[in-house]
Formats: structure tokens, sequence, C-alpha cells
């Protein structure tokens, strides 16, 4: 399948990201990338929302699993669990997609966001994300978010901030098909 550039969102110190066009019923699967994702507050999330009203308002209630790899920079001991204060059970909360992540130059993350079917109008919106970048305590982080949103209005818009202040990224939406 190919993938087709839809739009290129270049953040310099943003406080959202927001993809209020193109997503539609045009593709059954759309794919973010995220590149050099760098907040400017130390030990935040990097996060998602979403809206079924092209983005006047965002918080469409979510479920999701979170969990993560991780090693130190120091080769301290690497360590895979599950993040239970990540996870959300029928929250209108924004959903990490990181958490942690650290504000140095060197501690920025990338990572993709698979969207699937979001015009249906009878089932619930599906997506997967992994991001991948570094902590505010010096640990690579592999981030891994699988969800959905619970409702069976189409969703038109996404949402990408920080859980706290501004960011710098370059995020792609692509639609596949």
């Amino acid at each position: 399948m190919a993938m087709t550039l839809i739009t290129t969102n270049t953040s310099s110190g943003a406080a959202s990201s927001d993809f209020t066009t193109g997503i539609d019923s045009t593709y059954k699967l759309y794919i973010f990338k995220f590149y050099n994702v760098n907040p400017a507050t130390d030990n935040v999330q990097f996060q998602m929302t979403a809206s079924v009203d092209g983005g006047s308002s965002y918080g469409v209630a979510a479920t999701t699993t979170f969990f993560r790899a991780d090693h130190g920079e120091d080769d301290t001991q690497g360590t895979l669990a599950y993040v239970a204060p990540n996870d959300l059970a029928q929250s209108t909360s924004a959903v990490p997609l990181t958490s942690g992540q650290g504000n140095n130059t060197d501690e920025n993350s990338a990572g993709e966001m698979h969207l699937f079917n979001p015009s249906s109008t009878t089932y619930v919106k599906h997506f997967l994300v992994q991001t991948n970048g570094m902590a505010y305590n010096n640990y690579l982080m592999d981030d891994f978010c699988a969800g959905y949103w619970n409702t069976t209005d189409d969703i038109d818009a996404i949402q990408f901030s920080m859980s706290s202040g501004n960011m710098d990224a370059v995020i792609k939406m692509y639609g596949v098909g």
C-alpha cells in the first residue's frame, strides 16, 4: 500500500500541533510520524487528543494501555514494564505517548501513531503508538501505547501537545491506501 503525505506541521515553541483538515473517509488508515519532538519543560509527556468537530473542542473519551522498555545512558540495567499511571479508562484527558521526557537538545523523541478508520460511524476508533526518546533522567525510553477513542462519530482532528509548556516538533500526516 502506498503512503500519501497529506500535511506537515513544523512547530517551534508552539503549545500544540493541530491537524484539523485532511482526516476524512479518503483513507482507512492514517499514520502520523513525529520527528525531533523536544519540550520546553523538563520531565513532561508528549500527548494527543481527538476531536469530532474539526478541532473546535477536544477530549473524546479514550481507553488505553501503556508499556515501556528503557535503558540507562550510563549502562544501568534496563527494564520492560507496564506503566499504569499512563493508562486511561474512558477518560477525556489527553492520551500520554511518552512520560518523563527531558528538554535538553539530546532529549528529543520520535515515533509514529496509526489511526484506523477514523471516519467510521459504526465502530470505535483504534490507534497504536510507538515513540523512542530520552527521558529527563538520561534513560532511553521506548514507549508503546494502544487504545481506542470510544465514539462512533468520525474523528476529524488530532492535537499533539506536551503535558506542560511548549514544544518544537515536526509531525507529518500520511494517508495509506
